[in-house]
């Protein structure tokens, strides 16, 4: 063998350093969760937005030679993990299934479910069916990777191997491990969507924006993924990019909360802008909640501190899921102190009135503006000047 054959297969094409190589992996990975996050999850299984061709042609092309994912199959099944979360039915819950077994088998999870043909027949409606669908990505779902490793070697030399293997894994390890399993495990929530689904940073360049998974839930069909002023989306600074060079056109954000500043009246406007802003609305009034029972506890001399501040641990959950029925011995202690307090019982019965506004669909626009009229009375005669203030500004919401 020649000289310049070794050195060929010993560093390939480029012949490149390894922090070089290190680099140029880093670049391709973020290619391919950007791919992800921007064609797979956003634009196909929400529809949030909308591709020009070549945009979405390319991340096609790069997710089945990169991932040997296809479109279609993988929108179906993130939709049936929305419609059905955190039940049996959900492909890949840590609620039901455990946090190990979503974070480290997440990709044999996935292939458990492309096996049902229930899910690609019921959520799969609306995919790509054009001629390179069927006669390329369907028909060989694993030339793509063969041909990124033969790539790779040719690139990269003996090295382009783990090059390969690190793309290989990539995907489901951060997709379908940790954005599927601590999105649904650990981290914060700013809206009481009815799940188990949290905010976990700062890996956004890795993830793409994903982490923001409970902002997600909360609004599904919405391009953006950040919501507070310290959340950074990377996925939608590119959506941007996209849209300025009319690649991509945003068919939905989250609603922002439009308030008219002095308005009393209630009307039906008032009441469909509630509506449609009922995630800021909970946990506005979460906020705000949680706020008085942390005074009220600071107050009660017959608890110890450390009790105080395990209460004080417990108590986020208990407004943002309402549920004071669970079986957890922390809930139970605070349900017993709300129970004893007067006050801290009307936040709560306040806010399970609230949320049931919108639980039911089968009530007409006259009795949701008699609901929500019944309530600002409520909150405006309990005598607790934070709910006065909450149902004056409900009245701004237009």
């Amino acid at each position: 063998m020649s000289t310049t054959s070794i050195a060929f297969f010993s560093h390939g094409i480029l012949s490149l350093l390894w922090w070089q190589v290190l680099l140029v992996t880093l670049v391709l990975t973020h290619v391919t969760i950007v791919s992800v996050t921007i064609y797979l999850h956003r634009c196909q299984a929400h529809r949030a937005l909308d591709l020009h061709p070549i945009a979405s042609h390319f991340f096609r092309f790069w997710i089945w030679m990169t991932t040997g994912v296809l479109t279609g199959p993988w929108a179906a099944i993130h939709r049936k993990h929305h419609a059905k979360c955190e039940t049996a039915e959900d492909p890949h819950s840590p609620q039901i299934r455990g946090i190990w077994q979503v974070l480290l088998a997440g990709a044999e999870l996935y292939r458990a479910e492309l096996k049902n043909e229930e899910t690609l027949r019921k959520f799969g409606h609306g995919m790509p069916d054009d001629w390179v669908e069927r006669n390329l990505y369907s028909q060989y779902p694993n030339l793509g990777i063969s041909l990124l490793m033969v790539i790779d070697v040719a690139l990269f030399g003996v090295v382009g191997v783990s090059v390969w293997a690190v793309q290989m894994i990539w995907i489901p390890f951060w997709a379908g491990g940790v954005v599927n399993g601590v999105g649904h495990y650990l981290g914060y929530r700013n809206f009481g969507s009815a799940d188990a689904s949290t905010n976990f940073i700062p890996f956004g360049i890795l993830i793409g924006g994903e982490e923001l998974h409970n902002n997600h839930h909360a609004f599904a069909t919405s391009a953006k993924l950040s919501s507070k002023w310290y959340e950074f989306d990377i996925g939608w600074m590119y959506i941007c990019i996209l849209s300025a060079l009319r690649l991509a056109k945003v068919r939905k954000v989250a609603p922002t909360p439009h308030l008219i500043k002095g308005r009393m009246v209630l009307d039906d406007s008032t009441v469909q802008a509630i509506l449609r802003n009922r995630y800021e609305v909970m946990a506005r009034y979460a906020r705000t909640a949680e706020r008085a029972y942390r005074q009220e506890l600071a107050h009660m001399a017959h608890i110890s501190g450390f009790e105080k501040l395990r209460l004080m641990r417990d108590v986020r959950n208990t407004f943002r899921v309402v549920d004071l029925a669970q079986e957890d011995r922390g809930q139970r202690r605070v349900a017993e102190i709300f129970s004893r307090n007067q006050r801290l019982r009307t936040y709560v019965e306040l806010q399970i009135d609230l949320a049931a506004m919108w639980e039911r669909s089968n009530r007409s626009r006259e009795q949701l503006l008699f609901q929500l009229q019944e309530w600002c009375h409520r909150a405006e005669h309990s005598g607790i000047l934070a709910l006065e203030e909450f149902s004056l500004r409900l009245r701004q919401y237009a």
